[in-house]
């Protein structure tokens, strides 16, 4: 069964005509054309589909989109809208990234550590990210990062 789901994406407000059992995750990717967001596991288990609701994070790949009604979901697109986010530059200076594939995820993640604790600690950090797998680094460049962004900010 498909009904109409009203919510914000990335400050824009949207309405479409959804599934009833559709995941955030393909909501974002299949009719909203945001396809920044990773599909990993679909099980909940990698984080490369974290996205914001509401400024916390939330796995999209086990959300369903229907859930999200009235709510502001943010993407990797709605950070980097008006050219890359200090995030996101950090992330590219810092060699946070190697493959890319869950970067996407990462980023969201600290996003929201960073809204909550602008100085975290390399401890806070690692907790904060700690439902995000990467199969490509040992975390390093990816603490080293956010600890830059937190420092920029």
């Amino acid at each position: 069964m498909k009904s109409i789901l009203r919510l914000t994406v990335n400050g824009r407000p949207r309405e479409d005509a959804a599934a009833d059992n559709l995941s955030l995750l393909d909501y974002l990717r299949e009719t909203a054309g945001l396809t920044g967001t990773k599909s990993g596991c679909d099980g909940g288990e990698c984080g490369a589909c974290t996205v914001l609701v509401d400024g916390m994070p939330a796995l999209a790949c086990i959300t369903l989109a229907r859930r999200c009604a009235g709510r502001h979901v943010e993407t990797i697109e709605g950070l980097g809208a008006g050219g890359m986010s200090a995030l996101q530059r950090a992330f590219h200076e810092r060699l946070g990234t190697q493959c890319g594939f869950c970067t996407p995820g990462m980023i969201m993640a600290a996003e929201a550590l960073l809204r909550r604790n602008a100085h975290p600690s390399d401890d806070e950090i690692r907790a904060a990210l700690s439902g995000n797998l990467c199969r490509c680094t040992g975390y390093v460049k990816i603490v080293e990062s956010v600890r830059q962004a937190a420092a920029t900010r």
